[in-house]
């Protein structure tokens, strides 16, 4: 398991044709298949984050940009 105690920086991409999370330069992209409403593609977002990093969903917090697709997300 990998050091969690930090943020890290996300990129999302709504509408993406697959589910898949994917590291470069520091930066995470989440690609989801969820339409960004009513906090729908968050939601996956959190998803897609606890099988990558293998944490409970509870453990990954949306630090900031809830409504933008860069994303601080902060796992404990």
């Amino acid at each position: 398991m990998k050091d969690l105690s930090k943020n890290f920086n996300v990129r999302v991409t709504p509408h993406a044709k697959q589910n898949k999370v994917v590291e470069t330069d520091g930066v995470l992209r989440v690609y989801t298949t969820t339409a960004p409403e009513n906090g729908r593609a968050n939601d996956a977002v959190v998803e897609l984050l606890s099988k990558y990093f293998d944490v409970p969903k509870s453990k990954i917090k949306i630090v900031r940009g809830l409504t933008a697709r860069d994303k601080v997300i902060s796992i404990q």
